[in-house]
């Protein structure tokens, strides 16, 4: 059983980590982007909510977004940890998340702070718009997607340092240098690695 959280600012390679400690550890990446995407295309009565949402250009709400990621972890793939990207985004999401977890007697065992300078996040978010030919990695559309992490989520990890469960990694380096710090922060904890990874 592995319940890990991994938080960093747009451009710190948390998607990649993720799915790669999840990977190692034999548990799902939990990503709301893709949960979103996945509740979408079901159809399903919240996925038709987020869908409306999502295409008024809006940030889906605090509640609807605890909903779904609820029903994700729900799931039986789930049921032997999991590993969260995008969720909690802010301090009302961890009392929702806490609530959750505590109802099925569990709570989470590490947060994976990636810790990247805010011109390394920029370069590579820069880096990744020229490669992909993506409109929202703009300098003004990056400028406005880190703002909101350092004043919405940011102030979450302050909440899980409190817990004593925050390992901050550095995140500047070779995807196999920060994989096998993020493995050596988990072990240091006592989480083992899944048999088959």
């Amino acid at each position: 059983m592995t319940r890990l959280l991994i938080v960093g600012p747009q451009g710190s390679g948390k998607g990649t980590q993720g799915v790669r400690i999840a990977e190692a550890f034999g548990i799902p990446a939990v990503s709301t982007g893709d949960v979103f995407r996945a509740a979408v295309t079901a159809g399903s009565p919240l996925g038709q909510q987020v869908k409306a949402i999502i295409e008024s250009g809006d940030l889906v709400p605090d509640e609807l977004t605890s909903a779904v990621v609820r029903d994700r972890l729900a799931q039986a793939d789930a049921a032997g940890g999991f590993l969260l990207d995008g969720y909690p985004r802010n301090v009302a999401q961890v009392a929702s998340l806490d609530d959750f977890l505590e109802g099925r007697d569990e709570a989470l065992d590490a947060v994976i702070e990636l810790d990247v300078p805010r011109e390394e996040s920029i370069a590579r978010l820069s880096q990744r718009a020229a490669e992909q030919g993506r409109s929202d990695d703009t300098e003004e559309g990056i400028a406005n997607r880190l703002a909101i992490y350092e004043r919405e989520t940011a102030p979450i990890l302050e909440v899980y340092r409190t817990r004593g469960i925050v390992d901050r990694i550095d995140g500047v380096g070779s995807l196999d240098e920060i994989t096998g710090r993020i493995i050596a922060a988990l072990e240091a904890r006592g989480l083992a690695r899944s048999a088959a990874a």
